[in-house]
């Protein structure tokens, strides 16, 4: 299986990750970047998940059918800016649609945010969850990879 690079300018891999980008900042989403290692890859989706979360793998951000051709996102994605128009977001673990950041309950948290490289578009609604994008994704994914970042909230 070919490797994604992914990379963010807002922290180094295993880094921690700014508060800008958590709740206790504005918790807008990492701007994120990656490569195209693979022809085969028509549509990249993205899961960003805590696996330290209290109630186990806690998901922060599902994005699916991000376009070959696109390897970047801006700061700040949302269903309506920073978004090519055929790029869906799913529903996260605090039940929204689109992003949500780091905001452990206490501790240092990793976070792991995985890009999959496809041979194919992801057929699902806006607003899926994390199990019915892997069940989508089984048996199409040619590339992955993968950027940790750390977050920790200040004691009060």
């Amino acid at each position: 299986m070919e490797k994604i690079n992914i990379t963010s300018s807002a922290f180094k891999e295993g880094e921690s990750i700014p508060s800008k980008y958590t709740c206790d900042g504005k918790n807008i989403s990492i701007p994120l970047s990656w490569d195209k290692p693979s022809d085969e890859i028509k549509r990249y989706a993205l899961i960003m998940e805590d696996p330290d979360s209290p109630g186990g793998n806690y998901t922060h951000w599902i994005v699916y059918n991000i376009p070959a051709n696109v390897h970047y996102f801006a700061e700040e994605v949302t269903p309506i800016k920073n978004i090519p128009d055929e790029v869906v977001l799913g529903t996260n673990s605090f039940g929204h649609i689109g992003y949500g950041g780091p905001c452990p309950p206490s501790g240092t948290h990793r976070y792991i945010i995985k890009m999959y490289g496809l041979n194919n578009a992801v057929h699902l609604e806006a607003g899926a969850e994390k199990a019915e994008l892997l069940r989508a994704m089984d048996k199409h994914i040619v590339a992955e990879g993968e950027l940790k970042g750390k977050y920790s909230r200040a004691q009060k």
